[in-house]
């Protein structure tokens, strides 16, 4: 049994996943131990061994084992391990366990895998840095990367499950766990963001038995009755879409009903004198405004990144509104574009007619998910809606034509930024997810993946995934930082930006290319940055943030975003996994939380 909120009681018996050898009610997580350095490893009976762990739930103590006449409890949590059968001989995924102790009883955590990261030379797959690289990939090179790709997804599903079991112990229904001292914040409303935005991952990972309780927590205690002010745009994003992505995959009402009425709640925020939404939302109230450090404007990427929500929707429910009232905005900023085809990052939403409220261009923090969006809604229509391309295609041209730069000491391509005509070079991590972006949008081009366009946007796509890939080479700790600028030694980092919060957009974009490229160095990249995340951001709770990405001494800093375990382990997952049923190119479309919303419902036609 577990409260509705708060720190949880469970009890760990160690179970194959076809309900084999069970450890006889003791209390304990079977545990595979390795003896060797293969990511493969025949796993016989007489080396298993079973570790206890008991630990505490709550602050009244321990629940007892046992009663006082002997009889042993029922296990509330099975843990399964996994593996495979092959020729009649169990193979079991092999994972280096470290011993720690925790108060007064001996824990087994894993800790995985069993190589860590090691700097290597910069200059490696040099030959990606132009672009042009066109690797042949052989069957027999696709299937030894499926093969080891089956091997490592097991890794990456250790580590969410690692991450969710903390959340789960610590902070069950608050809206984040603090993963070094097991602390909670409700920093996003009390709506248990982290279980939520998490939906989609435990079911693409088939974490059946851990999303069927979080569903039931959803139905029996999510409430939006008793929640204040929140972001529009972060609100739609990760509860919104979270919860929309889990009716999709599921087919389960539960969400759809909740979604329906985050989304009322959510729906006054476009009753501002232009329709351009407010930047904030008060769910138990009628009050709507702007953000505090921008109360007479709207902020570009966030008025743009809640059309493929809504008119999901929209759909699911047969209303109308919520579609139109989203839709209409992307309507309002067509008329407002730029002679290049960008947008200014500031637009002033509080009269009729609105204006732009400042001069900046960046395809980084607060412009970014706008121009994703127009692509996405351009798919998400059944590519009818020609008015979306063409914004998309028309802002990839601008881009190119005034942002897309080359670093003449490192050779790298990057999107710069631009204040009143003034070129800043530099460039954001969130601006990586453009590598993905544009090779979404070459694969799908109207005019063919041969077209002149699609293949100047497919160059530019791979060419910033390698500089995305060398922003986490060139640290100490193979991770990126925040971001980068561009100068007469190539990349360098300033003070202010050299943390890292657990970002997702390069795992994104390396998980776009290798599904429609299937080339497997990207899959090496991934792994690569999995590893480093691994080694410097986990925690005995969960994962972690950087302060700084060239100190490997500092301690880890006490704060894990709801997206990392909606995004950046999802992107690594499916990175790894070749039998997933995601298709990116004709059944799916990933809002910008990585939640995937099918492209063509059951039952309703595009609108």
């Amino acid at each position: 049994s577990h409260l509705p909120k708060g720190k949880m009681m469970r009890t760990i018996v160690g179970q194959r996943k076809d309900g084999s050898d069970v450890l006889n009610g003791r209390v304990g997580l079977l545990s595979i131990y390795a003896t060797g350095a293969s990511e493969r490893l025949l796993v016989g009976d007489d080396i298993m061994k079973a570790s206890y762990e008991m630990e505490k739930r709550n602050e009244s103590g321990d629940s007892p084992i046992a009663t006082s006449n002997g009889e042993r409890r029922e296990p509330t949590y099975f843990y399964p391990f996994e593996g495979e059968s092959v020729e009649g001989v169990r193979t079991d995924a092999a994972s280096t366990l470290k011993e720690t102790s925790k108060g007064r009883h001996a824990t087994v955590r894993r800790h995985v895998p069993i190589q860590q990261y090691t700097q290597r030379s910069t200059g490696q797959y040099a030959e990606y840095a132009s672009g042009t690289n066109k690797p042949v990939v052989t069957p027999g090179m696709k299937t030894d990367s499926d093969d080891l790709a089956r091997l490592r997804r097991i890794h990456v599903r250790n580590a969410f499950r690692h991450a969710w079991q903390g959340y789960r112990t610590h902070a069950w229904g608050y809206d984040e766990l603090l993963p070094v001292s097991g602390g909670t914040k409700d920093n996003w409303g009390g709506m248990a963001t982290t279980l939520v935005d998490s939906l989609s991952t435990l079911w693409l990972l088939n974490m059946t038995d851990e999303f069927n309780e979080a569903r039931d927590w959803v139905r029996n205690e999510l409430t939006f009755d008793t929640v204040g002010a929140v972001s529009v745009f972060e609100t739609t994003i990760r509860s919104l879409g979270g919860l929309l992505s889990a009716y999709d995959l599921s087919g389960d009402r539960v969400f759809l009903n909740k979604a329906d009425d985050l989304g009322s709640r959510l729906m006054k925020a476009f009753n501002s004198p232009s329709g351009l939404p407010f930047g904030e939302a008060v769910l138990n109230g009628d009050q709507t405004y702007n953000t505090e450090w921008h109360p007479d404007t709207a902020i570009l990427s966030e008025l743009g990144t809640m059309q493929l929500e809504f008119r999901y929707l929209s759909r699911a429910t047969g209303k109308k509104e919520y579609a139109k009232k989203a839709l209409q905005v992307i309507d309002t900023m067509e008329r407002m574009k730029l002679p290049n085809g960008l947008y200014y990052l500031y637009v002033k939403n509080m009269e009729r007619f609105p204006k732009y409220g400042n001069q900046k261009i960046s395809f980084g923090a607060m412009g970014d998910s706008f121009y994703e969006y127009l692509l996405k809604l351009w798919l998400q229509g059944g590519r009818k809606e020609t008015k979306y391309r063409r914004m998309y295609d028309l802002a990839m041209d601008g881009m190119h034509n005034l942002l897309v730069k080359r670093n003449d000491a490192s050779g790298l391509t990057y999107v710069s930024e631009t204040t009143r005509g003034t070129v800043e070079d530099k460039q954001d991590h969130l601006s990586c997810y453009l590598a993905g972006n544009l090779a979404l949008g070459a694969y799908t081009h109207p005019d063919g993946l041969d077209s002149d366009t699609a293949q100047r946007d497919l160059r530019t796509a791979k060419s910033i995934a390698y500089t995305c890939y060398q922003m986490y080479k060139q640290s100490q700790t193979g991770i990126a930082p925040e971001a980068i600028w561009f100068g007469k030694h190539g990349i360098e980092k300033r003070k202010h930006a050299v943390y890292y919060i657990l970002r997702p957009e390069t795992a994104e974009s390396f998980y776009i290319l290798y599904t429609l490229t299937g080339d497997p160095t990207y899959r090496e990249w991934g792994w690569e940055m999995f590893l480093s995340i691994l080694q410097y951001c986990q925690t005995d709770l969960a994962f972690g943030s950087l302060k700084d990405v060239d100190n490997v001494h500092l301690p880890i800093d006490d704060k894990m975003e709801s997206f990392f375990l909606a995004e950046t382990l999802k992107y690594l997952y499916l990175l790894q996994d070749p039998d997933t049923d995601i298709n990116v190119l004709e059944k799916h479309v990933f809002n910008t939380e990585a939640h995937p919303l099918r492209i063509h419902m059951p039952g309703h036609k595009s609108t």
